[in-house]
Protein backbone atom coordinates (compact mmCIF):
# COMPACT_ATOMS: atom_id res chain seq x y z
CA UNK A 1 0.00 0.00 0.00
CA UNK A 2 2.77 2.57 0.86
CA UNK A 3 4.94 1.84 -2.61
CA UNK A 4 0.68 2.45 -4.36
CA UNK A 5 0.81 5.46 -2.89
CA UNK A 6 3.45 6.38 -3.13
CA UNK A 7 3.84 6.27 -7.19
CA UNK A 8 0.45 7.88 -7.36
CA UNK A 9 2.36 11.66 -7.40
CA UNK A 10 4.13 9.86 -10.18
CA UNK A 11 1.19 8.80 -11.87
CA UNK A 12 -0.76 11.99 -11.45
CA UNK A 13 1.92 14.40 -12.55
CA UNK A 14 3.20 12.49 -15.13
CA UNK A 15 0.30 11.91 -16.72
CA UNK A 16 -0.63 15.86 -17.08
CA UNK A 17 1.23 16.83 -19.93
CA UNK A 18 0.02 13.74 -21.92
CA UNK A 19 -3.94 14.45 -21.14
CA UNK A 20 -3.30 18.30 -21.91
CA UNK A 21 -2.08 17.03 -25.22
CA UNK A 22 -4.29 15.02 -26.10
CA UNK A 23 -7.74 17.28 -25.67
CA UNK A 24 -8.65 19.01 -28.80
CA UNK A 25 -8.01 22.72 -29.65
CA UNK A 26 -6.24 22.70 -26.54
CA UNK A 27 -4.07 26.04 -25.48
CA UNK A 28 -2.05 26.61 -22.68
CA UNK A 29 -4.53 29.36 -21.87
CA UNK A 30 -7.06 26.35 -21.42
CA UNK A 31 -4.50 23.88 -20.02
CA UNK A 32 -3.41 25.82 -17.44
CA UNK A 33 -7.23 27.46 -16.27
CA UNK A 34 -8.28 24.04 -16.61
CA UNK A 35 -5.84 22.93 -13.97
CA UNK A 36 -6.55 25.17 -11.78
CA UNK A 37 -10.35 24.56 -11.56
CA UNK A 38 -9.03 20.96 -11.22
CA UNK A 39 -6.86 21.69 -8.46
CA UNK A 40 -9.18 23.36 -6.35
CA UNK A 41 -11.79 20.98 -6.46
CA UNK A 42 -9.39 18.35 -4.88
CA UNK A 43 -8.54 21.26 -2.46
CA UNK A 44 -11.75 21.71 -1.36
CA UNK A 45 -12.72 17.82 -1.36
CA UNK A 46 -9.58 17.29 0.70
CA UNK A 47 -9.90 19.69 3.26
CA UNK A 48 -13.76 19.45 3.50
CA UNK A 49 -13.05 15.62 4.26
CA UNK A 50 -9.79 16.56 6.70
CA UNK A 51 -10.45 19.59 7.92
CA UNK A 52 -7.58 20.85 9.02
CA UNK A 53 -6.46 23.98 11.40
CA UNK A 54 -5.60 27.26 9.04
CA UNK A 55 -4.17 30.34 10.00
CA UNK A 56 -4.89 33.33 7.49
CA UNK A 57 -1.20 34.43 7.43
CA UNK A 58 0.06 31.41 6.47
CA UNK A 59 -2.82 30.78 3.87
CA UNK A 60 -2.30 33.76 2.09
CA UNK A 61 1.05 33.30 1.63
CA UNK A 62 0.44 29.65 0.45
CA UNK A 63 -1.77 31.20 -2.16
CA UNK A 64 1.13 33.41 -3.33
CA UNK A 65 3.33 30.57 -3.59
CA UNK A 66 0.45 28.96 -5.83
CA UNK A 67 0.34 31.45 -7.84
CA UNK A 68 3.91 30.63 -8.72
CA UNK A 69 3.35 27.25 -9.51
CA UNK A 70 1.84 28.46 -12.37
CA UNK A 71 4.35 30.49 -13.74
CA UNK A 72 6.15 27.44 -13.64
CA UNK A 73 3.21 25.16 -15.72
CA UNK A 74 2.92 28.30 -18.26
CA UNK A 75 6.56 27.58 -18.84
CA UNK A 76 5.68 24.12 -19.40
CA UNK A 77 2.31 24.25 -21.68
CA UNK A 78 3.96 26.90 -24.11
CA UNK A 79 7.24 25.23 -24.16
CA UNK A 80 5.00 21.61 -25.69
CA UNK A 81 3.64 23.87 -28.55
CA UNK A 82 6.92 24.76 -29.18
CA UNK A 83 9.43 22.10 -28.47
CA UNK A 84 6.70 18.50 -27.52
CA UNK A 85 6.55 17.26 -24.06
CA UNK A 86 9.19 14.36 -24.37
CA UNK A 87 11.73 17.53 -24.88
CA UNK A 88 10.31 19.95 -22.14
CA UNK A 89 9.54 17.27 -19.54
CA UNK A 90 13.44 16.05 -18.54
CA UNK A 91 15.02 19.82 -19.13
CA UNK A 92 11.76 21.07 -16.73
CA UNK A 93 12.54 18.23 -14.15
CA UNK A 94 16.15 18.94 -14.59
CA UNK A 95 16.23 22.67 -14.00
CA UNK A 96 13.45 21.68 -10.83
CA UNK A 97 15.92 19.64 -8.93
CA UNK A 98 18.99 22.14 -9.61
CA UNK A 99 17.06 24.86 -8.41
CA UNK A 100 15.09 23.45 -5.55
CA UNK A 101 18.48 21.73 -4.58
CA UNK A 102 20.34 25.23 -4.66
CA UNK A 103 18.13 26.86 -2.49
CA UNK A 104 17.49 23.83 -0.44
CA UNK A 105 21.76 24.42 0.67
CA UNK A 106 22.23 28.03 0.69
CA UNK A 107 19.12 28.65 2.52
CA UNK A 108 17.51 26.07 4.84
CA UNK A 109 21.41 24.63 4.66
CA UNK A 110 19.98 21.12 3.88
CA UNK A 111 23.91 19.99 3.60
CA UNK A 112 25.76 19.67 6.78
CA UNK A 113 29.12 17.60 6.02
CA UNK A 114 31.61 16.94 3.43
CA UNK A 115 30.14 13.54 2.58
CA UNK A 116 26.62 15.05 2.14
CA UNK A 117 28.47 18.36 -0.20
CA UNK A 118 30.48 16.01 -2.21
CA UNK A 119 27.20 13.39 -2.86
CA UNK A 120 24.83 16.56 -3.60
CA UNK A 121 27.64 18.02 -6.36
CA UNK A 122 27.77 14.70 -7.69
CA UNK A 123 24.38 14.46 -8.21
CA UNK A 124 23.80 18.08 -9.40
CA UNK A 125 26.71 17.41 -12.35
CA UNK A 126 24.53 13.75 -13.49
CA UNK A 127 21.49 16.29 -13.72
CA UNK A 128 23.00 18.31 -15.80
CA UNK A 129 24.46 15.69 -18.18
CA UNK A 130 21.31 14.02 -18.50
CA UNK A 131 19.75 17.62 -19.11
CA UNK A 132 22.02 18.11 -22.26
CA UNK A 133 21.42 14.90 -23.14
CA UNK A 134 18.04 15.10 -23.46
CA UNK A 135 18.09 17.90 -25.54
CA UNK A 136 20.22 16.01 -28.69
CA UNK A 137 18.11 16.80 -31.87
CA UNK A 138 18.54 15.10 -34.76
CA UNK A 139 19.26 17.51 -37.93
CA UNK A 140 15.76 19.05 -39.71
CA UNK A 141 13.75 18.71 -36.65
CA UNK A 142 10.86 21.41 -36.64
CA UNK A 143 10.82 21.42 -33.11
CA UNK A 144 14.50 21.52 -32.35
CA UNK A 145 15.80 22.94 -29.06
CA UNK A 146 16.90 26.86 -29.27
CA UNK A 147 18.39 29.17 -26.87
CA UNK A 148 14.83 30.73 -26.24
CA UNK A 149 13.63 27.45 -25.40
CA UNK A 150 15.72 27.24 -22.94
CA UNK A 151 15.96 30.33 -21.01
CA UNK A 152 11.84 30.36 -20.92
CA UNK A 153 12.14 26.78 -19.11
CA UNK A 154 14.79 28.52 -16.76
CA UNK A 155 12.77 31.78 -15.78
CA UNK A 156 9.42 30.07 -15.62
CA UNK A 157 10.89 27.12 -13.12
CA UNK A 158 11.71 30.13 -10.91
CA UNK A 159 7.59 29.35 -9.87
CA UNK A 160 8.19 25.63 -9.43
CA UNK A 161 11.16 26.61 -6.98
CA UNK A 162 9.27 29.11 -5.01
CA UNK A 163 6.13 26.72 -4.64
CA UNK A 164 8.31 23.75 -4.05
CA UNK A 165 10.35 25.10 -1.06
CA UNK A 166 7.38 26.95 0.88
CA UNK A 167 6.63 24.41 2.80
CA UNK A 168 9.92 24.49 3.97
CA UNK A 169 10.08 28.06 4.94
CA UNK A 170 7.05 28.00 7.15
CA UNK A 171 5.69 25.77 10.12
CA UNK A 172 2.26 24.83 9.11
CA UNK A 173 0.82 21.31 8.19
CA UNK A 174 1.52 20.27 4.50
CA UNK A 175 -2.76 19.60 4.53
CA UNK A 176 -3.45 22.94 5.80
CA UNK A 177 -1.60 24.54 2.75
CA UNK A 178 -3.29 22.11 0.13
CA UNK A 179 -6.20 24.02 -0.50
CA UNK A 180 -4.67 27.79 -0.12
CA UNK A 181 -1.84 26.60 -2.91
CA UNK A 182 -4.57 25.73 -5.04
CA UNK A 183 -6.59 28.57 -4.99
CA UNK A 184 -3.01 30.41 -5.40
CA UNK A 185 -2.75 28.10 -8.97
CA UNK A 186 -6.09 29.13 -9.95
CA UNK A 187 -5.59 32.79 -9.06
CA UNK A 188 -2.44 33.01 -11.17
CA UNK A 189 -3.96 31.05 -14.30
CA UNK A 190 -6.82 33.81 -13.66
CA UNK A 191 -4.56 36.52 -13.77
CA UNK A 192 -2.45 35.14 -16.50
CA UNK A 193 -5.08 34.79 -19.16
CA UNK A 194 -7.22 38.29 -17.67
CA UNK A 195 -3.09 39.32 -19.25
CA UNK A 196 -3.92 37.87 -22.56
CA UNK A 197 -7.02 39.02 -22.93
CA UNK A 198 -9.34 35.99 -23.49
CA UNK A 199 -10.67 34.58 -20.06
CA UNK A 200 -14.10 35.12 -21.19
CA UNK A 201 -13.88 33.41 -23.71
CA UNK A 202 -11.35 30.63 -22.36
CA UNK A 203 -14.23 30.10 -19.70
CA UNK A 204 -16.32 28.89 -22.39
CA UNK A 205 -14.33 26.79 -24.37
CA UNK A 206 -15.04 23.45 -24.17
CA UNK A 207 -10.93 22.18 -24.23
CA UNK A 208 -10.66 24.22 -20.44
CA UNK A 209 -13.18 21.91 -19.06
CA UNK A 210 -11.84 18.88 -20.96
CA UNK A 211 -8.23 20.19 -19.28
CA UNK A 212 -9.75 19.75 -15.61
CA UNK A 213 -8.88 16.37 -15.96
CA UNK A 214 -5.17 17.82 -16.05
CA UNK A 215 -6.30 19.20 -12.92
CA UNK A 216 -7.81 16.56 -10.87
CA UNK A 217 -4.50 14.72 -11.96
CA UNK A 218 -2.24 17.41 -10.55
CA UNK A 219 -4.28 17.65 -7.15
CA UNK A 220 -4.47 13.75 -6.43
CA UNK A 221 -1.01 13.60 -7.33
CA UNK A 222 0.04 16.68 -4.90
CA UNK A 223 -2.00 15.07 -2.45
CA UNK A 224 -0.48 11.72 -2.44
CA UNK A 225 2.60 13.35 -2.17
CA UNK A 226 1.92 14.69 1.04
CA UNK A 227 0.07 11.40 2.33
CA UNK A 228 3.48 9.58 1.04
CA UNK A 229 5.50 11.89 2.50
CA UNK A 230 4.36 11.14 6.08
CA UNK A 231 4.22 7.05 5.26
CA UNK A 232 7.16 6.77 3.54
CA UNK A 233 9.36 9.72 4.15
CA UNK A 234 10.42 13.07 2.36
CA UNK A 235 13.26 11.17 0.84
CA UNK A 236 11.52 7.86 -0.63
CA UNK A 237 8.49 10.27 -1.21
CA UNK A 238 10.40 12.48 -3.46
CA UNK A 239 12.38 10.06 -5.07
CA UNK A 240 9.17 8.22 -6.47
CA UNK A 241 7.56 10.97 -7.57
CA UNK A 242 10.46 12.05 -10.03
CA UNK A 243 9.29 8.97 -11.70
CA UNK A 244 6.95 11.45 -13.43
CA UNK A 245 9.62 12.53 -15.86
CA UNK A 246 9.89 8.65 -17.12
CA UNK A 247 5.82 8.91 -17.43
CA UNK A 248 5.85 11.95 -19.24
CA UNK A 249 8.46 11.81 -21.46
CA UNK A 250 8.26 7.97 -22.44
CA UNK A 251 4.19 9.05 -23.27
CA UNK A 252 5.32 11.69 -25.60
CA UNK A 253 7.10 9.39 -27.64
CA UNK A 254 4.42 7.14 -27.49
CA UNK A 255 1.04 8.25 -26.93
CA UNK A 256 1.24 11.56 -28.37
CA UNK A 257 3.82 10.57 -30.96
CA UNK A 258 6.89 12.85 -30.76
CA UNK A 259 8.71 10.07 -32.17
CA UNK A 260 12.98 9.46 -31.95
CA UNK A 261 15.27 7.19 -33.47
CA UNK A 262 18.89 6.50 -33.19
CA UNK A 263 21.18 8.90 -31.44
CA UNK A 264 18.31 11.18 -30.49
CA UNK A 265 16.59 8.38 -28.69
CA UNK A 266 19.70 6.72 -27.14
CA UNK A 267 20.48 10.55 -25.42
CA UNK A 268 17.34 11.00 -24.20
CA UNK A 269 17.10 7.54 -22.56
CA UNK A 270 20.59 7.78 -21.24
CA UNK A 271 19.89 11.34 -19.97
CA UNK A 272 16.15 10.34 -18.04
CA UNK A 273 18.54 8.02 -16.19
CA UNK A 274 21.21 10.36 -15.48
CA UNK A 275 18.29 12.59 -13.83
CA UNK A 276 16.46 10.00 -12.19
CA UNK A 277 20.16 8.61 -10.36
CA UNK A 278 20.91 12.51 -9.44
CA UNK A 279 17.36 12.34 -8.13
CA UNK A 280 17.85 9.79 -5.90
CA UNK A 281 21.17 10.27 -5.38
Amino acid sequence: MNILIALLPAIGWGLIPLIVNKVPKSKPVNQILGVGIGAVLVGLIVTLIQRPSMNLQISLLAIVSGAFWTMGQVGQFLSFTRIGVSKTMPISTGFQLIGNTIIGVLIFGNWKTVYQYVLGILALILIVIGVSLTTVTKNGDSKKISSKDIMLLIFTSIGYWVYSTFPNAVKADAQALFLPQTIGILLGAVIYITFTKRLVTTIKQRATWLDVLAGLAFGIGAYSYIISAQMNGITSAFIYSQLSVIISTVGGMTILGEHKHGKELISTLVGLALIVVGAIL
